[in-house]
């Protein structure tokens, strides 16, 4: 009986190690994630802006251009 009970503790040690991994991995997933969407945000914020920066200098110039003739 001693047998079973041993082996039973170390099966049942085993699943809990392989569930702590699983949910470790799962975490750093998430997290990893997240932090990929926050900075796919900031980009697209920064790209915007140096858009509508270069548009507004285009305009500027047209501007320019049409009050000149």
């Amino acid at each position: 009986m001693y047998e079973y009970y041993v082996a039973t503790a170390f099966y049942h040690a085993m699943l809990n190690s392989l569930a702590s991994e699983t949910s470790s991995r799962m975490n750093a997933m998430e997290n990893a994630s997240k932090n990929a969407g926050e900075m796919l945000d900031k980009l697209t914020l920064e790209y915007n802006k140096v858009r509508q920066a270069k548009i507004t200098v285009e305009l500027c110039e047209i501007i320019s251009g049409a009050s000149a003739v």
